[in-house]
C-alpha cells in the first residue's frame, strides 16, 4: 500500500474514534476475572465547553486510562457533567428574558425547571462531545448527570441521613452573599481579587461636646448608616475615656454607643473601630457579644433600602458610596481620603462583589466528618501528587468550618426539609414520609398543609458524592457494580479544587462506604500562556481547543500539552509546542514510510546487524523500565520524554542508520522483521499518548482481524537488561560523534572514508561495533594501534585515545591560517583574563563563584593554547 508522504491527522481520527465506540472498546461491565482499574471524570459544568485545562486534565486520564486498559485490567473512566446551579439558572435566566421576556419571578416553579431541562437538553453536554476529538476513551453508555433522579435520589438520602446523625443544623449565620446570584455562598467559593480601593477616614461627633469627634476608617462608607456602636480597646489612654459617651452616626440622627472591647488592635488604623454587625462577619460576633441592635440596609440583590435613609432607597450600594462620600464632603465629616490596595471577595460563579449577610440557611458539622480524610491523607492511604499539597489539604481541614449548604436557587435539588403551619419542620426523604413525622407533633396536619423548603444544596454536596453515586451506590449500597469499581483508582484534578471536591469526596467516601474513594489524587498544573497568565477570554490568551486539533491533529495536542505539564506545576502553553507533537507524528511516520520502502532479499545474511538488534532491545527494555518508574510516581510528563527519547534518538537516529541498507540495496528478512517488531512494540508503548496515530500504523503495519486493535493490544512488558552492551554502545556512538565533528570541522564530505586508528586497553567494545562504527562514521579502515600515530587528528575518549590520519584530505595552509587565527584570539583572552586575575580589588571584593569562573576560564585558554600550539607544530 502506498503510504501518505506525511501523516495526515484529519484522515484518520475519525475514523478510528468511530470504529473504537462501534467494536465497544470503550464499554466497561464487571468482570470476575480481571482487576477494575477505575476513574471518575471531574464532572464539568453542564454550562461548561472545551478549555485548555479541560484539555490537559482529559489527557492525562485517558492515558492513565488506555495503559491499564493495555494491561489487562477493566478499564471504567465514567464520564459526566454537573448541573452547576449558580452558573446554569443563570444562563437560563438570561435565556427566558432574551429569548421569551419571561422574568423568573414570573413563572412558577415546575414551569423554570421544565426550562431548565429544556436547555440542558439542548445545550448541555457539548463539553462531553468535544472531548470525544481528543481521543477521551470514556465509556460513554455510562454517562451521567448530577440532577438525573437516581442521583437526586442519592443526594437526598445522605441530606437526611446526615440530619438524623445531627450533623446538619439550620440557624441564622453570617454568610458569604452573592447579590447577583441572589444565593449564599461557601467560603470556598469566594475569590479574593487584590483592587485598588480607597480607604475613607470620617469622623463621628460625640454627643454634647463642641468639635469633639472620633475618626475611623473605611473602605465601605455605604454601610455607615448600619453603624451601632464605635468599639475602642479600652487599654488605649487616648480612647479609655470615651467609653460609655455616644456619637452621632454621619448621614444620621442616630446616636450609638462607644464601647470597650479589646478586640481592637490599637496599633492598627485610628484605634476607633465602626462595628456593623449586619455587614461584617466580625463586627456580628461583636454586636452579639454586647447586645447590639442589628440594622440590615442591604437587599439580597445589593440594593441599599430605607433603613440607611429615604434618599439612598433602592440604590445600588457601589453607587451609594459615591453619594455617602458626597455627602460627608459637605457635611465637613470626610477628614481625608488615601489609596489603598486590598483585596475584595467576589463570587466564583458570577463575580460578583459579595456581601457579608445575616441569613438563615443550613449548614453541615465538619469537624467530626473531616477527621478520617484527614487522617488517611496524611498516613498516605490516600497520596496526593505531587505531595507538596499535603500541607496545603491539613490547613485546611485542621481549620475546617460548618459548611453553608443551601442556596436560594431553583435548579438544584430541594432541601428535602417541610414546615408545619406552626413553623416547626420536619426532614424526610419524601413528602409522604414527611407527612409521618409532622402527624407525631400534630396529628390534625395535612400533606397540603406541609411546606417544602425552598432552597437547594450547594452543586458540591451533590459532586461530593460523585464516586459512589455514579455506581448508584448510595441508593443501592450493595449492587454489583459498587462492589467492583469502587474504590476508584486514580483521580486527576486541579488543586484548586482539593477542598471543594476532592477533600470532600475522601470525607463521604469514608462517611458511606467505609473507606477511601480512590487511591491517588494527581493534581495537574494551571495552564497559563507564555507570559504566565492565567488564560481567559477576557484576556484573549485562551486558545480555542478544537481549532488546535483542527491544525495539530488530537495526538499533536496532547503531546504538545503532556510534554511540559509535571505534575502540580502551571504549564507555560505555546502553540509550538502542539507544532512539536505534530513534528513527532510526522518523525515516526516518516521512519515507517522508510523501512516499508525498503526490498527484502531472503537470501542475505543479517548477522552483521545482530549486533544493533541486541543493542536496541537492551535500550527498549531499560526505557520500559524507566517509563514504568514514572508512572508509579504520576511523572506523566517524564513517561511521555522517554518514550519520545527512545523513538526519535534511539530508534529513528541511531538504530534505523545502523541498519539501513546501502542505497537501492536490499535489506535481509530477519532484520527487516525485527525492526517491524521493534515498530508495532514502540507504537504499543506510544498508544496511551498518541492513540490515533498507532491505531492507524498498527493497521497499516499487516492485515489484522476486527478487533485486533491496538487499544487492547499487550501492553509492552520489560524484560532484563544487557548494560554492558548499552556501555559499549554510548562509547562507539562517542566515536561516530567525534569522527563527525572532525569532518565538519575540517569541511571533509561525508562521502570521503576516513581511516580511523584506536589505542585501547580494553578493544572489546569496539571490536564488537566495528561495524556499525565503520557504517556510521564511514569509515575506509578501522584498525588499532599499541602507538601514537604522528600527524594525525586525534581525539580521546576517557583513557582510549583515537586517531584520524588526514594526510590528503585536508588543505595544510588553510589550516594553518584557521589554527594561527584561533591561537591568536586565545592569547588575547587570555591576557584579558590574566589582567582581570591581577587586579587584587577585582580578586578580594568579588564573590568567590565569581572569581573561580574566571580561573576557570584561565585554566581553560592555557589548555586550548597549548592544544593549538601543539597542532601547529605538527602541521610544520
Amino acid at each position: 500500500m502506498e503510504l501518505a508522504k506525511t501523516y495526515n491527522p484529519k484522515e484518520v481520527e475519525d475514523k478510528w474514534y468511530a470504529y473504537w465506540m462501534e467494536k465497544k472498546f470503550f464499554h466497561s461491565k464487571p468482570n470476575p476475572d480481571k482487576k477494575p482499574y477505575t476513574v471518575v471524570i471531574p464532572p464539568p459544568n453542564v454550562t461548561g465547553v472545551l478549555h485548555m485545562g479541560h484539555m490537559l486534565n482529559n489527557t492525562i486520564q485517558d492515558v492513565l486510562v488506555r495503559r491499564a486498559r493495555m494491561k489487562g485490567y477493566e478499564a471504567c473512566w465514567v464520564p459526566g457533567t454537573d448541573h452547576a446551579s449558580i452558573a446554569t439558572e443563570a444562563k437560563v435566566v438570561k435565556m427566558l428574558k432574551e429569548e421569551q421576556g419571561l422574568d423568573k419571578k414570573d413563572i412558577s416553579r415546575e414551569e423554570f425547571m421544565g426550562h431548565a431541562m429544556d436547555w440542558k437538553e439542548k445545550y448541555g453536554g457539548i463539553i462531553l462531545e468535544q472531548l470525544k476529538k481528543l481521543g477521551a476513551s470514556c465509556d460513554w453508555d455510562r454517562t451521567r448527570f448530577t440532577m438525573e433522579d437516581e442521583l437526586s435520589a442519592a443526594v437526598i438520602k445522605v441530606f437526611v441521613d446526615l440530619y438524623q446523625k445531627g450533623h446538619i443544623y439550620r440557624g441564622v449565620r453570617m454568610v458569604n452573599w452573592d447579590p447577583e446570584g441572589k444565593t449564599a455562598l461557601s467560603d470556598e467559593e469566594v475569590i479574593y481579587k487584590e483592587v485598588n480601593s480607597k480607604l475613607y477616614y470620617v469622623q463621628y461627633p460625640i454627643t454634647g461636646e463642641d468639635n469633639a469627634f472620633v475618626t475611623i476608617a473605611t473602605t465601605r462608607p455605604e454601610t455607615i448608616p448600619a453603624d451601632t456602636a464605635i468599639c475602642v480597646n479600652p487599654n488605649d489612654d487616648r480612647f479609655k475615656h470615651l467609653i460609655g459617651k455616644t456619637v452621632t452616626v454621619p448621614t444620621t440622627d442616630r446616636q450609638i454607643p462607644i464601647i470597650g472591647d479589646e478586640y481592637v488592635d490599637i496599633e492598627f488604623g485610628t484605634g476607633c473601630l465602626k462595628v456593623t454587625p449586619a455587614h461584617d462577619l466580625n463586627d456580628y460576633e461583636l454586636g452579639m457579644k454586647h447586645n447590639l441592635k442589628v440594622i440590615d440596609i442591604i437587599e439580597e440583590n445589593g440594593t441599599i433600602n430605607a433603613l440607611a435613609g429615604e434618599k439612598y432607597a433602592g440604590k445600588d450600594r457601589f453607587a451609594v458610596r459615591k453619594e455617602i462620600v458626597k455627602d460627608l464632603e459637605e457635611s465637613g465629616n470626610l477628614v481625608k481620603v488615601e489609596e489603598l490596595q486590598n483585596k475584595v471577595g467576589t463570587s466564583e460563579r458570577t463575580g460578583a462583589v459579595i456581601e457579608p449577610r445575616l441569613s438563615t440557611q443550613w449548614f453541615v458539622k465538619m469537624k467530626e466528618l473531616a477527621a478520617p480524610a484527614l487522617e488517611n491523607v496524611m498516613n498516605d492511604t490516600i497520596q496526593l501528587h505531587p505531595a507538596k499539597f499535603k500541607n496545603t489539604y491539613r490547613h485546611w481541614m485542621e481549620n475546617v468550618k460548618d459548611w453553608c449548604i443551601s442556596r436560594q436557587l431553583w435548579w438544584g435539588q430541594r432541601i428535602p426539609a417541610y414546615y408545619l403551619p406552626n413553623g416547626e419542620f420536619v426532614v424526610a426523604e419524601t413528602p409522604e414520609e414527611a407527612l409521618k413525622l409532622a402527624q407525631a407533633i400534630d396529628s390534625s396536619v395535612t400533606l397540603e398543609q406541609l411546606q417544602q423548603d425552598e432552597d437547594v444544596l450547594d452543586t458540591w454536596f451533590s459532586s461530593w458524592l460523585w464516586p459512589i453515586s455514579v455506581f448508584d451506590g448510595i441508593t443501592q449500597p450493595e449492587n454489583e457494580e459498587i462492589n467492583y469499581y469502587y474504590p476508584t483508582e486514580d483521580l486527576v484534578t486541579g488543586p484548586d479544587i482539593l477542598f471543594f471536591w476532592v477533600a470532600r469526596m475522601i470525607i463521604a467516601g469514608y462517611e458511606w462506604k467505609g473507606e477511601l474513594p480512590f487511591k491517588n489524587v494527581y493534581l495537574t498544573g494551571i495552564v497559563r500562556d507564555t507570559q504566565g497568565r492565567k488564560m481567559s477570554k477576557s484576556l484573549g490568551n485562551s486558545p480555542d481547543p478544537l481549532g488546535l486539533i483542527e491544525k495539530f491533529g488530537a495526538d499533536g495536542v496532547r503531546v504538545g500539552l503532556l510534554l511540559s505539564s509535571a505534575a502540580g506545576n502551571d504549564l507555560l502553553f505555546d502553540e509550538s509546542l502542539c507544532e512539536q507533537g505534530s513534528f513527532f507524528a510526522n518523525k515516526i511516520w516518516n521512519a515507517f514510510r522508510l523501512v516499508k520502502g525498503w526490498e527484502v532479499d531472503e537470501s542475505l545474511d543479517g548477522s552483521a546487524n545482530q549486533v544493533s538488534i541486541d543493542w536496541f532491545t537492551a535500550k527498549y527494555n531499560k526505557a520500559i523500565k524507566e517509563i514504568e518508574d514514572n508512572f508509579a510516581k504520576y511523572r506523566i510528563s517524564d513517561a511521555l520524554m522517554g518514550i519520545y527519547k527512545l523513538i526519535w534518538d534511539d530508534f529513528c537516529s541511531w538504530y534505523l542508520e545502523m541498519i539501513k541498507p546501502d542505497y537501492q540495496k536490499p535489506i535481509d528478512k530477519a532484520t527487516y522483521e525485527q525492526t517491524i517488531t521493534f515498530f508495532e512494540e514502540l507504537i504499543r508503548l506510544l498508544h496511551p499518548f498518541m492513540p490515533f496515530l498507532t491505531e492507524e500504523l498498527w493497521h497499516t503495519i499487516k492485515e489484522r482481524e476486527e478487533k485486533d486493535c491496538i487499544i487492547v493490544a499487550a501492553y509492552p512488558e520489560y524484560k532484563e537488561v544487557d548494560e554492558t552492551i548499552l556501555a559499549q554502545a554510548t562509547a562507539a556512538f562517542e566515536v561516530v560523534s567525534n569522527v563527525r565533528n572532525i569532518r565538519n570541522s575540517k569541511q571533509i564530505a561525508p562521502k570521503v572514508a576516513l581511516p580511523l586508528a584506536i589505542m585501547a586497553d580494553q578493544k572489546e567494545t569496539y571490536e564488537r561495533f566495528s561495524q556499525v562504527i565503520s557504517k556510521l562514521a564511514n569509515l575506509e579502515e578501522l584498525s588499532f594501534t599499541t602507538t601514537e600515530i604522528e600527524g594525525a587528528t586525534q581525539f580521546v575518549i576517557k583513557t582510549d585515545k583515537f586517531f584520524v590520519n588526514l594526510e590528503g584530505q585536508i588543505d595544510v595552509e588553510a589550516e594553518r591560517e584557521k589554527l594561527i587565527k584561533e591561537l591568536e584570539y586565545t592569547k588575547g583572552f587570555l591576557k584579558s583574563v590574566d589582567k582581570k586575575l591581577s587586579n587584587e580589588r577585582f580578586v578580594n571584593n568579588a564573590p568567590e563563584q565569581v572569581v573561580a569562573k574566571e580561573k576557570q576560564k584561565q585554566a581553560d585558554a592555557v589548555s586550548r593554547i597549548e592544544t593549538l600550539e601543539n597542532a601547529l607544530a605538527k602541521l610544520n
